[in-house]
């Protein structure tokens, strides 16, 4: 498929889905949205991808939604906000939590409203210690939307997670690191360099356990200590059926590098 919003490209079982949008910080409006969707379904269904890695073109990750995009015109009613987060925010965050690859966000700049949650919600988050994250809703008196007031509560904790939702302060890549809330910073000139090392270290890596284990901690966010411990051992019973964990146990008796499919 041909994409106008965004860029995306395979490299070495990596899918590299770049937001597009850099006159406007690569905020969303709708297209841009199905695009990213019609992208993160291209890459669940790839069995070449083994992990994906989400960026923004030019000086921003994503400023959240293109505010112009949902003004009402020549009279027209208020955009029902509800039916857009449906539409555009929900099914992006769905399908990077439960697709069960690994995916990581390489923030290169600032990432505001629901362009921050969807950073979140991936697995690993590494920022260009030029970036930042802003809860920005309540300047214009709206909700933390994508997954806000589900993810950053259990990064941050309450406190904090309900400082920056209502007071929408601006927060430095490095503090976001020093309070749990991304895994690394990087320069910004070897931000891409890095992430990209990771994801290819990632896509090498038994990815059909990793995304057993992702199951895994989507479920904690539910279940109490003995529902976890019984999902543990469903979990486990299906990754001992894996090609990856035989390749692995091989692997480990012959004292050679393992081979992993994902399978």
């Amino acid at each position: 498929m041909d994409y106008q919003f965004i860029r995306y490209a395979i490299d070495e079982g990596v899918a590299v889905l770049t937001l597009n949008r850099p006159d406007v910080l690569n905020s969303f409006h709708g297209p841009m949205a199905d695009e990213v969707l019609e992208a993160l379904g291209q890459a669940a269904a790839d069995d070449a991808v083994r992990a994906v890695l989400l960026t923004g073109a030019g000086r921003a990750f994503c400023a959240g939604q293109d505010l112009q995009a949902v003004l009402p015109k020549d009279g027209a009613p208020a955009a029902d906000l509800g039916e857009i987060v449906r539409r555009q925010y929900n099914p992006i965050v769905r399908a990077v939590r439960h697709t069960e690859k690994p995916f990581l966000a390489a923030v290169n700049g600032v990432a505001a409203g629901a362009g921050a949650n969807l950073a979140l919600a991936c697995d690993f988050v590494l920022a260009s210690e030029r970036a930042s994250f802003i809860q920005s809703f309540a300047r214009i008196g709206l909700i933390p939307d994508s997954g806000g007031t589900f993810f950053l509560p259990r990064l941050v904790g309450l406190a904090r997670a309900t400082a920056m939702m209502m007071l929408a302060e601006k927060v430095p890549a490095t503090e976001a690191h020093a309070m749990g809330m991304i895994y690394r910073v990087c320069p910004p000139e070897t931000l891409m360099d890095e992430a990209m090392t990771l994801a290819r270290r990632l896509a090498a890596m038994p990815t059909r356990g990793l995304g057993l284990t992702k199951r895994g901690l989507n479920r904690t966010f539910a279940n109490d200590l003995d529902a976890q411990l019984d999902f543990e051992e469903e979990l486990q019973r299906e990754a001992g059926r894996t090609h990856d964990y035989q390749e692995g146990v091989n692997a480990f008796l012959e004292k050679r590098t393992p081979v992993f499919t994902g399978k």
